[in-house]
């Protein structure tokens, strides 16, 4: 046989069988046993002739058994896969090295080789892809080859038209399902390794090999669902993951995997709640469309089996022991521990089952919640008019009442779109959202957004005129215990109500008849009657109603929303809220009793205390981040379609920041009302800054013009300093060229200081001479240096060796050439003076040399001696 890489289609001769019938018997299992070992001789055969004739002429194969014998793992991994991608019927051995190296409990050499066979057998052409493998006892051609012949061996030649190639490619066929079947079986073992990482490459390996070939796919997918119920949560995410990715590749798998999750996973006696809350949200992602209706029955039917079942009440066990000091008995019958109270490690192990309890009851409203979804994503597809649905909408209602508020409003979101076709149980339906308004879980929920949109789309809808007036007055009497951003959600959706309802205007502006205004009519008591009477009584005040009683008064407390008399009321509960502390409050109040038209459509996010705090420590509104593991299943959010948004919108994200000249420059009548104190309060301080500005410029100026006059100053003070140093060059030091470094760092912060400090007195100048620690400079600091009771010349360094006269006859030069100054610049006379006086203290060295120690030395004895 020709080598070949996709061995499956090598062309064979065409069977010719001359007495076929239409019903073929089935061979013994001895005939087929020495068949099947005739083709594997057959098969041994030709990859030892195939060995031979490429082993030696070509280089190639020298190349990859060099390779093989002395390389590394990496290299031999390469090696046997490309000699298996060259020919896998010939290349047998190859396939049976890289198996043999895939057993082997090196992790990471595993991990390695299960890569390179999952490309072999998944991307690469060693499986069909458009069927399964077949045993070489399920061969149909062989049946028919065979027909009556039952006494066939080896030595006897093969009957009708069959081949050697037949029996050759049949083995292989055989051997390589076979294969296949042991590699599943590895990959299984690392499947429930306890290192994440293995477990993760392994769930990866067999998504890639079920989602490419056909092949073994009732195991890998059997493989696949049981990994939901990983105890790690990042591995059963992963499942999820590749199990809708799965159904993308593979729409008609749908059914199959549906069927494998709900017998394997969910109704599977001993599976845990983690497990089976990964499989609903699994299914409740699965993507639906107007063809697959009967898919869509089959997610119900699962949805509302598991409602019964989370539902459902627990059987009455024995009285779990809730007490650290509770008295239990073993098995001999005596007090366990002995009775006394129970140790550390007792305690323990309770916290840890009362931790366990709280963990399971939070995974339980999940779970709930996750059906809930799929419901709601399932009903749009299936046929909800059959009597079989009508059952369940009594499973709805009992989640309506689930400790978890969130799972509450969900199910009346489902319940709401449900009664759209089934008019049956509408009235119960909006008792219940009635009875949801006074929930005080509704104060803390996260989805209030979404329970004013619920509120909105119900009410809308609604063709009674008494329930919409009863749910708008229970709306403003319980919105005055929530906080500020739902009080304004509301009062935006009475606005929207009253566009749809016109009687709403009225119900506003109308005032409420009140009848407990009524006359008083007072009768005489009769004489004849009183005398019998063991008191007289001079007067009996009888009230009679001044008119008949023609409508009943409001009543809140009625459950059902249609009997409390609303329509004879009056909103009246708005008042309040026009004196409201938020000003975003007051303004929506305003504007809803006067009829005036409202702010833009409120985001709930804008009107909290931390988007306050926020603002006010100038923090911009959060960027939109791309969706990272959102669902292609969510739906996008929609101005158009929603009443209230609760994540930032686009008009807050782009707002300019509070502290910005941009905000605090505009016009008052443009700022909103939560934005008012920002404004006045940037206003006052951008005005304030905006003078210290200028009064700062200003200075600037006047600075930049003194410092004109002193550079004349200067360039004279240079050219005596040059002619005293062209008659002393002994005195030429360090500053010599440049004359006095008057932009030495120290001074300028010193004029920067004088400036800010403003011109100070003379006297204040010699305090700062005596006391240096007034300006902070060191070098100004006398004290700060050590007096060794030397003469002036004895400061001087032995370096620069400069006469003490040098000083008086440079101030003298500097005096003579210099203009009076006038009064005002004597301040700017004396700074100069004191950074001349600093620039020769510089000149001076930071150590005495020995000659002045040893002066000093003598000088101390002398005192000594005295």
């Amino acid at each position: 046989m020709e080598p070949s890489s996709e061995w499956h289609t090598t062309p064979l001769p065409a069977l010719i069988f001359p007495n076929a019938t239409g019903k073929v018997a089935l061979l013994p299992p001895d005939l087929v046993h020495r068949v099947h070992e005739y083709a594997k001789s057959l098969l041994d055969a030709e990859n030892e002739r195939y060995a031979s004739q490429t082993g030696s002429a070509n280089s190639a194969r020298q190349f990859y058994s060099t390779i093989m014998s002395s390389g590394t793992l990496s290299d031999k991994i390469s090696a046997l896969t490309l000699s298996v991608q060259e020919s896998p019927l010939h290349n047998v051995r190859a396939l049976e090295s890289l198996v043999g190296l895939a057993r082997k409990r090196s992790r990471g050499q595993a991990v390695e080789v299960l890569g390179a066979l999952k490309d072999l057998f998944g991307i690469g052409t060693v499986l069909p892809s458009d069927r399964k493998l077949r045993t070489f006892a399920n061969q149909p051609d062989l049946q028919a080859a065979f027909g009556s012949k039952r006494k066939w061996t080896a030595n006897d030649p093969l009957p009708n038209s069959l081949t050697q190639a037949h029996l050759i490619l049949w083995a292989f066929e055989d051997w390589l399902k076979a294969t296949y079947f042991e590699i599943l079986k590895i990959l299984e073992t690392w499947c429930n390794d306890e290192v994440v990482f293995a477990r993760g490459k392994a769930v990866d390996y067999v998504c890639q090999l079920l989602k490419e070939k056909p092949e073994q796919e009732a195991n890998l997918l059997r493989l696949l669902v049981n990994k939901l119920g990983d105890k790690d949560k990042k591995i059963a995410s992963k499942t999820s993951y590749h199990i809708l990715q799965l159904e993308t590749a593979h729409p008609l798998m749908k059914p199959t995997i549906i069927s494998a999750i709900e017998s394997d996973l969910l109704f599977r006696p001993g599976q845990s709640l983690h497990a089976q809350y990964y499989a609903v949200i699994t299914l409740n992602q699965t993507i639906l469309s107007n063809k697959e209706e009967e898919v869509a029955k089959k997610l119900l039917n699962i949805y509302f089996s598991l409602f019964g079942k989370l539902l459902a009440k627990p059987q009455p066990a024995k009285p779990p022991v809730s007490e650290v000091n509770a008295i239990k008995i073993n098995q001999k019958g005596d007090v366990q521990g002995g009775g006394g109270p129970a140790g550390r490690a007792a305690r323990r192990k309770l916290a840890e089952k009362e931790k366990a309890t709280t963990v399971e009851d939070d995974l339980r409203e999940k779970m709930l919640s996750a059906i809930l979804t799929g419901v709601n994503r399932a009903v749009p597809y299936a046929n909800t008019n059959d009597a079989v649905f009508e059952k369940h909408m009594d499973t709805l209602f009992r989640v309506t009442h689930s400790s978890n508020f969130n799972t509450s409003i969900q199910a009346l979101m489902l319940i709401q779109q449900l009664n759209e076709t089934h008019q049956g149980s509408i009235d119960r339906f909006y008792r219940t959202l009635y009875e949801s308004l006074l929930d005080p879980r509704l104060l803390t929920s996260s989805k209030q957004a979404l329970y004013l949109n619920l509120l909105f789309k119900s009410i809308r809808s609604d063709l009674d005129i008494k329930r919409v007036k009863a749910f708008a007055k229970r709306l403003l009497q319980v919105v005055s215990m929530h906080q500020p951003a739902f009080t304004c959600g509301a009062m935006y959706l009475l606005r929207e109500l009253e566009a749809i309802f016109a009687s709403l205007s009225a119900f506003v502006d109308d005032h409420e008849d009140n009848e407990s205004d009524e006359e008083e009519i007072f009768h005489d008591v009769d004489e004849y009657h009183s005398s019998s009477l063991p008191t007289v009584q001079p007067q009996q005040k009888a009230t009679s109603p001044h008119k008949p009683r023609s409508k009943e008064v409001y009543d809140g407390r009625k459950r059902d929303p249609s009997h409390s008399n609303a329509s004879n009321s009056c909103l009246w509960e708005i008042l309040p809220f026009l004196t409201h502390y938020h000003p975003s409050v007051s303004l929506f109040a305003h504007k809803f009793l006067r009829h005036d038209p409202m702010p833009p459509k409120p985001d709930l996010q804008s009107h909290t205390l931390i988007h306050f705090l926020d603002r006010f420590v100038y923090r911009n509104p959060k960027t939109t981040a791309p969706a990272r593991g959102a669902s292609i299943m969510q739906p996008l959010t929609s101005s158009s379609t929603t009443l209230v948004s609760s994540a930032t919108s686009l008009r807050q994200r782009n707002k300019q920041p509070v502290n910005s000249e941009a905000f605090w420059k505009q016009e008052a009548e443009k700022v909103e009302a939560d934005e008012v104190f920002f404004h006045k309060y940037f206003s006052a301080v951008g005005k304030g800054r905006e003078k210290a500005k200028k009064q700062k410029d200003k200075k600037k100026r006047k600075r930049s013009g003194d410092e004109g006059s002193e550079e004349e100053d200067e360039g004279d003070e240079e050219e005596i300093w040059k002619a005293l140093v062209g008659s002393r060059p002994d005195i030429e030091g360090a500053d010599a060229e440049g004359g006095f470094d008057e932009d030495d760092d120290d001074l300028d912060d010193l004029d920067d200081l004088d400036e800010e400090m403003g011109s100070a007195s003379a006297d204040e100048e010699d305090e700062k001479k005596v006391n240096p620690t007034a300006t902070g400079s060191f070098d100004d600091d006398e004290d700060m240096r050590i007096d060794f009771n030397e003469d002036d010349d004895s400061l001087l360094g032995s370096d620069d060796d400069v006469p003490s006269d040098l000083d008086k006859a440079f101030e003298k030069e500097v005096q003579a050439t210099r203009p009076m100054q006038p009064e005002a610049k004597r301040g700017k006379g004396r700074n100069r003076e004191r950074k001349q006086k600093r620039m020769k203290l510089r000149q001076l060295p930071t150590f005495a040399d020995a000659d002045e120690y040893a002066k000093m030395l003598d000088g101390e004895e002398e005192d000594d001696d005295a």
